[in-house]
C-alpha cells in the first residue's frame, strides 16, 4: 500500500523530491525488512522509475544500486545503458554486470563510460582486451594506470599501435610494473618516431640526420632493455624475436650489443637468425677465428664485410673483458680494437663502417667522461679562488692580495662573452672557510694566445 501511494505521489512531485524519494525507496529495498509482497511492489516501483524523465531520479537509483550485490539485475543493466553521467556510476562499480554485458556497454558507450569501465577495481583480461581494441584515448590511459586491470601483453601492444604517438599514453603504460621487454621496445620505437616527426616538422635538423639519431638512440635503448630482460625466462630470446618481427634487428644493433658486452643479446640474435640451437651457437662463438664461427655468421645472414669487426670484438671480449660488465655501455677499448682491425680495409663499405665505429668511440668517450666527472669533482675538497689579473701591475704574482676578487659567474661570462647564451660549466664559491690557492687569469696573455691560434 505504501509503494502504491509513493507512485501516486511521484506523478505530481517535483524532480528533486522524486529523486529523494527514489533514493529512499532504493535503500528500503536493499536494507529494510520487507516481506515478499512488499519487496515485489518496491521492485515494480523502482523499475517504473527507470522511465522518469528527470536524470536526477535515475542518477539517485544508480548511486544506491552501483555497489549493491542485492540490487535487481535488470535495473542495474538498464542504468548501465543510460546516459554517460548515469551509466558510468554503475559501470565503474557494479559487481552484478557480467563480462559480456560490460563489453557490450563499452562498445556502445562514449569515452566517459569506457573510462569508468577501465577504472573498475578488478578488470578481467577479456574486458581489458576489448577496451584496448575499441576504447578511446582517455579510456586507454585510464586502463593503463589501473593496477587492478589484468591487461594481456598483446592488448598493450595493440594500445601502442593505436596511440603510440601520444606521450601520455606511453607514460601511462610505462607506469605499469613488470612490463615485458618486447613492449618496452615498442614504446621506445614509438617515442623515436614521435621525436623524429617533431624535430623534422620544426626544421631543427635534416630528415637524414634525425633518422640516424633516432635509430642509434633506439638501438642503444634496446641494448639497455636487453640487460634488464636477462632476469626473465628466455628474456633475450623473446626480445630478439620481437625485434626481428618488427624489423629492428639490424647488423648495427647486433654489433652494438657485442661492443656493449651483452653476450646474451648477441648470442640470442645469432640463434634467432641462424635457426641453430643456443648451445651450438654458444660453442661456436667461443672460437671466433674458426671456420665454424664464420659459417654460423654467414648462416645468420649478417654482412660478410662486417665479419672482421665481429671477430675483433669477440677477441677483445675474451682477452681483455668488458670495461663495464653488466651494463649497456659501449667499451671504448673494444671499439678501438675493432677500429684497428678494420683500418686495413679499403672499400666504400669499410668507410661507412669506420664512420659508425667512430661514432661508437665518441659515444663511449662521452659516457666515460660522464662517469669520471663526479669522481674528479669529489676529489676537490677546496674549490680554488678565481681572481682577475690587474693588467696595470707589472707583476701580478707578487702580491695576490692586491688582485681584485670577483664573482665566478662574472669571470666565466667575461671569458665567453662572445658566445651567445654561454653558461658557466662549474659554479665556484667566492668565499670558503679555508683559504684556497688562487687561479690567476691574465686576459692579455689569453687574448694573445687566441690571436696566435
Amino acid at each position: 500500500m505504501i509503494v502504491r501511494k509513493f507512485m501516486q505521489w511521484a506523478q505530481t512531485a517535483p524532480a528533486s523530491q522524486r529523486a529523494d524519494g527514489a533514493s529512499a525507496l532504493a535503500r528500503a529495498y536493499l536494507y529494510a525488512d520487507l516481506d515478499a509482497e512488499q519487496r515485489n511492489e518496491a521492485e515494480q516501483a523502482l523499475t517504473g522509475l527507470l522511465d522518469d524523465p528527470s536524470p536526477l531520479v535515475r542518477r539517485a537509483l544508480a548511486e544506491n544500486f552501483a555497489s549493491a550485490v542485492d540490487a535487481p539485475h535488470h535495473i542495474v543493466l538498464a542504468l548501465a545503458d543510460d546516459q554517460s553521467d548515469i551509466s558510468s556510476i554503475v559501470l565503474g562499480r557494479s559487481p552484478l554486470l557480467t563480462d559480456s554485458e560490460i563489453i557490450d556497454c563499452a562498445a556502445i558507450g562514449d569515452v566517459f563510460a569506457q573510462s569508468a569501465i577501465a577504472l573498475r577495481p578488478r578488470l578481467s583480461p577479456p574486458v581489458a582486451a576489448a577496451l584496448a581494441e575499441i576504447g578511446g584515448r582517455e579510456a586507454l590511459i585510464s586502463l593503463a594506470i589501473n593496477p587492478g586491470a589484468d591487461l594481456p601483453e598483446f592488448s598493450m601492444h595493440r594500445m601502442v599501435e593505436r596511440f603510440g604517438d601520444d606521450g601520455e599514453m606511453r607514460e601511462a603504460l610505462l607506469s605499469r610494473q613488470h612490463l615485458p621487454a618486447a613492449l618496452r621496445s615498442d614504446l621506445v620505437d614509438a617515442t623515436s618516431k614521435a621525436l623524429f616527426a617533431f624535430v623534422t616538422n620544426c626544421n631543427w635538423m635534416p630528415a637524414e640526420r634525425a633518422e640516424r639519431a633516432t635509430r642509434e638512440a633506439r638501438e642503444k635503448a634496446n641494448v639497455i632493455i636487453a640487460v634488464s630482460s636477462e632476469a626473465e625466462a628466455n628474456g633475450p630470446r623473446k626480445l630478439v624475436a620481437h625485434l626481428r618481427a618488427s624489423g629492428q634487428l639490424t647488423p648495427g644493433l647486433v654489433l652494438r650489443a657485442l661492443l656493449s658486452g651483452n653476450m646474451s643479446l648477441f648470442e640470442a640474435s645469432l640463434c634467432e637468425l641462424s635457426g641453430l640451437p643456443m648451445t651450438r651457437v654458444q660453442g661456436l662463438v667461443q672460437d671466433s677465428m674458426s671456420a665454424g664461427f664464420a659459417a654460423l655468421y654467414r648462416k645468420a645472414g649478417l654482412p660478410e664485410k662486417l665479419l672482421p669487426a665481429f671477430r675483433a670484438a669477440l677477441e677483445a671480449m675474451f682477452v681483455c673483458g668488458h670495461d663495464y660488465p653488466g651494463t649497456a655501455r659501449l667499451s671504448r677499448q673494444m671499439v678501438e680494437r675493432v677500429l684497428t682491425a678494420c683500418e686495413s680495409s679499403q672499400s666504400a663499405f669499410a668507410d661507412k663502417l669506420f664512420a659508425v665505429l667512430r661514432r661508437f668511440e665518441a659515444e663511449a668517450a662521452r659516457e666515460e667522461a660522464r662517469m669520471e666527472s663526479p669522481i674528479f669533482l669529489g676529489e676537490a675538497q677546496i674549490a680554488p679562488r678565481v681572481v682577475l689579473a690587474d693588467p696595470t701591475q707589472s707583476d701580478t704574482s707578487s702580491d695576490l692580495t692586491s688582485e681584485k676578487q670577483v664573482e665566478p659567474l662574472l669571470v666565466l661570462t667575461a671569458i665567453g662573452e662572445d658566445l651567445p647564451g654561454a653558461a658557466p660549466l662549474v659554479e665556484l664559491p667566492v668565499e670558503t672557510e679555508e683559504q684556497a690557492p688562487a687561479i690567476v687569469i691574465d686576459f692579455d696573455a689569453l687574448e694573445a694566445e687566441l690571436l696566435a691560434a
